[in-house]
């Protein structure tokens, strides 16, 4: 707009920065002056050749006030006075012709002068020159999108053909991006591992310490695997393996330690407390003790909220105390899981509600897509507990104990099993212990160990959670799509191919991985 009317009228927009200088145009002049360009027999129809020019001497709009114009067939006009102040337009004539639309290159030279002012540099940005994306450049926009080998490619044809990328971009060069990784695994037994777990480290450019990495073991309905994570959650997850074919037991667990060379670089376990059973015990079905670190009674109903002092595991002798094999792990070596500690005080808590109450129907509500029957057994996840946490309503809805019981669990999730740990952590626990046993929950193996190993939980939890290897399990199923059954070290090399990083350039616009190698 400032452009076509400098071109026109031959003079810029000025006088913006005063109170006194009109900020609008007419929606009619805007149209008529920005369709220059486009079709210069639009002029035609702007009506002067001098538009009006308004100096800051006499107050032009407080003697013209359309506002107070009395309206009517036989109302009186309004009547725009010329006074030295605001001149009135002048008419195109002889002397004053319709202007000539100016070329491209003098509009360009023009607008460069007029950015010089002040006044009116608004109008013009500033120009940028094109970056050109590189090999590295392109391969980090590629892992940010999450493309397949076959899409990445079609992205790289197209952006080469519309010359966007640099010339040393080569458009097959996506085939084979998991070669750089791939050889660092073998693939055995069913069993897909990491066969080098130093030199992977060594190719990824980080320093291998097993003692700033903790080993967390999950199985899912589909598949077992094993990933490495960070103590601090400061880099990503690393799989080191993954198998389709395995069931989770004793003999597949240990076949999948010795793979990995466990004893050589003894990093800390974790994982829940049904893994932590085939690394050190293998109980029969409901055993009557199934803690790992001391013989607690899980029978002894009656004395689980009123005992701590249980005797505690001096040895793991194959047939005693329900110790079926060998233990794999040290029992010093395995960490407490807070996620699953905290799905299993959430399960307990909904199981005690009343079905027909009203907490019971806003948890239906809540979550439409959870079945009845998953709601009843209290089957949620972490962002689902997240939601009823942030939840203001859901507390309404309880009674005097239950309300006490959620609000303690509450105070335990920030409080203690997060990455803030307050300082009294130990009254927040028994207070949580002391309104579970008031509502009649009953205990748990996740309770017991809350209650009486509290001394095993590390100083920040959230630095040690399992909470990054479970969304694992979400990352690593697109890649089972795409691979189709072929799930072999050229599957794993390409996961890992996405957590590194080659270019230092920053982005405005974050990826949704926020951490990587």
């Amino acid at each position: 707009m400032c452009e076509a009317y400098n071109a026109y009228f031959g003079m810029p927009v000025g006088d913006q920065d005063k109170p006194w200088a009109p900020h609008f145009t007419c929606e009619h002049c805007k149209k008529t002056l920005e369709g220059e360009r486009r079709e210069p027999c639009i002029l035609l129809s702007q009506e002067f050749g001098v538009n009006r020019l308004i100096t800051q001497q006499n107050c032009y709009f407080c003697m013209v006030d359309p506002s107070k114009r009395r309206t009517g067939k036989n109302a009186t006009p309004v009547t725009y006075p010329d006074i030295p102040s605001s001149i009135a337009p002048v008419p195109h004539c002889p002397e004053l012709p319709v202007p000539t639309p100016p070329s491209e290159e003098s509009s360009r030279s023009d607008t460069q002068e007029d950015v010089e002012d002040h006044d009116f540099s608004s109008c013009a940005d500033e120009e940028q020159k094109p970056h050109y994306p590189n090999q590295k450049d392109l391969n980090d926009l590629i892992r940010d999108l999450g493309l397949t080998k076959s899409n990445a490619e079609l992205l790289t044809s197209r952006l080469k053909q519309w010359n966007l990328l640099d010339e040393s971009v080569q458009v097959t060069g996506q085939r084979k991006r998991h070669q750089v990784f791939s050889t660092f695994f073998s693939h055995q037994d069913g069993l897909c591992f990491c066969n080098n777990v130093a030199g992977l480290f060594e190719a990824i450019g980080i320093t291998c310490n097993p003692n700033e990495w903790r080993l967390f073991i999950d199985s899912s309905c589909k598949s077992l695997k094993a990933v490495l994570l960070h103590n601090g959650n400061k880099y990503p997850s690393r799989p080191v393996a993954h198998s389709v074919h395995l069931k989770e037991e004793y003999t597949s667990v240990k076949m999948l330690l010795g793979a990995l060379k466990y004893d050589e670089y003894g990093w800390e376990v974790i994982g829940d407390f049904k893994m932590v059973s085939f690394l050190i015990v293998k109980p029969p079905w409901r055993p009557k003790y199934p803690c790992f670190i001391c013989l607690w009674d899980s029978r002894d109903t009656k004395a689980h909220y009123h005992r701590r002092d249980w005797p505690q595991r001096t040895e793991f002798t194959v047939g005693k105390n329900n110790v079926k094999w060998e233990p794999l792990v040290d029992p010093r070596k395995v960490l407490m899981p807070p996620l699953h500690i905290k799905l299993g005080l959430i399960k307990q808590f909904v199981r005690v509600l009343d079905k027909e109450s009203r907490a019971f129907n806003y948890l239906q509500d809540l979550f439409p897509k959870l079945s009845e029957a998953k709601i009843k057994a209290a089957v949620f996840v972490g962002p689902q507990i997240k939601k009823i946490i942030e939840c203001s309503e859901f507390p309404k809805k309880l009674n005097r104990k239950e309300r006490a019981a959620w609000n303690s669990f509450v105070a335990v999730v920030r409080g203690f099993l997060g990455n803030h740990k307050d300082e009294n952590y130990v009254q927040l626990v028994q207070t949580l212990i002391k309104n579970y046993a008031a509502m009649g929950c009953r205990m748990s193996l996740k309770i017991h160990i809350l209650d009486a190993h509290l001394d095993k939980f590390k100083e920040n939890m959230g630095a040690y959670s399992e909470e990054q290897g479970e969304r694992f399990h979400q990352d690593i199923m697109n890649f089972e799509c795409r691979y189709q059954g072929q799930y072999n070290e050229n599957m794993m090399g390409d996961y890992i191919w996405g957590l590194i990083r080659e270019s230092d350039l920053q982005y405005s616009r974050k990826s949704r991985k926020t951490t990587h190698f």
